[in-house]
């Protein structure tokens, strides 16, 4: 059987890569305050090369002071030394690294730097509404300037080359765009000339002995002003002929940012057509990128004998976040082993208010390898563990207990495994990967099982979930009133017709999911202003938004729920107080939960039996607890 695509070599400028998987450009806040690259930098990227990673491409870096856009952006006049330790710590793996070289214009923020932002045109940052500086052209003359001075700086410190961001966030795809680009001069009538000028400037700064790889928005999804797929592959061309060796194709600007990395609720390999139509006009190597996720899906896009290739090379950048061993799991032959993303987008994407830092719910350890232990390492002696409860948090206690070494027996009181999480939202994925790595490692699972009549001598691990929430409104006579955890279950049905109250007090996506699929069935009863506050954190917020609103939700809006009665709901106005009846045959409540009972003598629990949370709680305790027996 021949070689996979996907683990073929992939020459650029006299450089190989050991594979055509590419580990793309992201924040990841790891920096200092500083804006230095930290040892944290160096272990994350260090895994991934470690894991085969073909290219693996830095954080971008600000090449002026000019751009502050988010508290521990690097500056790339500070990153010396740590390219330089990312290069040590990934060259023995043979990923070849390129630093990114970023300015954000625009859609940068002002927080920071507390001076304005600079862009082409004075266009309103979307969020903030900030409206940032006409560029002058000394301004202009010292942004190229600081590409080729950023760049040098990345070739000295050993780096492969380097990434010119004219994508996302990008001041480069500002000047690009009808939408961005107002101006009337030289750089208005020849948009791309700015452009065009930063990758010679950057050209002439490494030298021919250095990679440059330019990432470039070829659709902005704003087909009235910006770029679109028909003008991409003319301006492809041209910038690739102006010095690039490497095209890695992306998409969305300042009016789609949640397009660029949208989540589950888009079909992965959005690109894809794109990326064929824009390689057939280069002579470079061109990256597949868009939510590649798949290893089948990016190999079928490399080509083969029947089918022709869309791209060279394909960024999987949030399915290494997920497993960052995913080449070499596939070198092994063992593809199905791949810990899947589901693109939940739940803490992989940091750029918001909170600051966090990079990781991913599935592999908490994604972002603190230099602080998490080798979950694996083998215990002075292998135990009896009992894990009671089958859901993620039980099923990780069980995975890791086992590969370390202990004899695991887990007993889930229904007769499947998984908890809500198989049965609620994007993830059902990764339940199933935690069964089927379980099964791998010889863990003995009993189905319809509260737990062992004794387990003497064994150490015994609660993960038994959660249950329903204390009510904060009154019932009377005999409503339809459902738990959603019932209903997801399949223990409760909705009735066939008629109008279903969703009672969302937490604004998550549990409540805008069924929503959607009830349409215009649905009432969403929200105390907030909007539905779906949390998804702002994922990017979802507004799409979410729109979806509901396309499938003809009603969203009432700053609304408490106070009785629920057979036929009827009684809702207030949080803020007035004005209080109203909604009609309606049945009420889902979407609300909080509350931790299990303990179960008695069991002083080891993980998940949401200690407090209800996220997958990504659930599968960290899960792995604390079993690392520590």
């Amino acid at each position: 059987m021949p070689e996979m695509r996907l683990l073929e070599p992939l020459e650029i400028r006299g450089r190989a890569a050991p594979s055509r998987v590419v580990f793309g450009p992201h924040v990841t806040n790891l920096g200092d305050d500083d804006r230095r690259l930290t040892r944290r930098h160096v272990a994350y990227y260090e895994r991934r090369a470690r894991g085969g990673a073909g290219i693996v491409v830095v954080e971008g870096a600000s090449v002026h002071p000019s751009d502050w856009p988010y508290e521990r952006a690097p500056l790339a006049e500070r990153c010396a030394d740590g390219w330089a330790a990312i290069v040590g710590a990934c060259r023995p793996h043979g990923a070849l690294v390129l630093a990114s070289l970023d300015h954000a214009g625009g859609q940068g923020s002002s927080a920071y730097s507390q001076a304005p932002l600079w862009a082409p045109s004075r266009v309103p940052e979307v969020n903030t509404r900030e409206v940032p500086k006409w560029m002058e052209a000394d301004d202009i003359a010292a942004v190229i300037d600081g590409f080729a001075a950023a760049a040098k700086v990345a070739v000295d410190a050993g780096c492969d080359g380097v990434e010119i961001n004219a994508g996302q966030h990008s001041l480069v795809r500002q000047f690009l765009s009808g939408l961005t680009n107002h101006r009337d001069d030289e750089w208005g009538a020849d948009r791309l000339r700015f452009a065009r000028e930063v990758v010679h400037a950057v050209r002439d700064s490494v030298g021919d002995g250095h990679v440059v790889s330019l990432r470039l928005s070829c659709d902005e999804l704003a087909p009235w002003a910006g770029i679109t797929p028909e003008m991409a592959p003319g301006i492809a061309a041209e910038l690739t002929t102006a010095g690039a060796d490497l095209l890695v194709v992306v998409r969305g600007a300042i009016f789609s940012i949640e397009k660029t990395r949208p989540d589950f609720h888009e079909p992965t390999g959005f690109n894809i057509e794109l990326t064929r139509a824009v390689r057939a006009a280069v002579e470079v190597p061109v990256v597949l990128q868009g939510s590649i996720v798949e290893v089948g899906q990016a190999e079928w896009a490399l080509g083969g004998d029947d089918d022709p290739a869309a791209a060279d090379a394909v960024e999987m950048t949030r399915a290494q976040l997920a497993d960052p061993d995913l080449v070499a799991k596939v070198r092994a032959g063992t593809p199905e082993r791949v810990r899947p993303c589901t693109r939940c987008n739940q803490t992989c994407q940091v750029r918001d208010a909170r600051n966090p830092i990079v990781t991913c719910i599935a592999e908490p350890t994604t972002g603190r390898e230099t602080e998490d232990p080798d979950w694996t390492a083998p215990p002075r002696r292998a135990r009896d563990v009992v894990v009671v409860g089958g859901g993620p948090a039980g099923l990780e206690t069980a995975r890791v207990a086992a590969m370390r070494g202990h004899r695991v027996t887990l007993h889930e009181r229904d007769e499947r495994l998984g908890g809500l999480a198989a049965a609620a939202g994007p993830n059902a994925a990764i339940v199933e990967w935690l069964i089927a790595e379980c099964e791998h490692l010889g863990v003995e699972v009993v189905l319809g099982s509260t737990g062992p009549a004794e387990a003497t001598g064994a150490i015994v691990v609660q993960c038994t979930g959660s249950l329903p929430g204390r009510r904060t409104y009154e019932v009377e006579g005999d409503p339809v009133l459902l738990d959603i955890a019932d209903l997801r279950r399949g223990d409760a049905t909705l009735p066939p017709a008629g109008t279903v109250v969703v009672h969302d007090p937490i604004g998550g996506p549990i409540a805008v999911a069924l929503a959607e699929e009830l349409g215009d069935r649905a009432v969403v009863l929200t105390q907030d202003n909007i539905a779906g506050n949390e998804l702002a954190r994922t990017g979802d917020l507004a799409p979410a938004n729109v979806r509901l609103a396309q499938r003809g939700v009603r969203i009432e809006r700053r609304t408490l729920l106070r009785t629920v009665r057979p036929g009827a709901v009684d809702v207030q106005d949080r803020f007035s107080g004005e209080r109203r009846t909604i009609e309606c045959v049945a009420v889902v409540d979407c609300g909080f939960r509350l931790p299990d009972d303990p179960l008695p003598g069991v002083g080891l629990r993980a998940g949401d039996c200690v407090a209800p949370r996220t997958l990504h709680e659930a599968i960290l305790e899960g792995r604390r607890v079993a690392h520590g027996i």
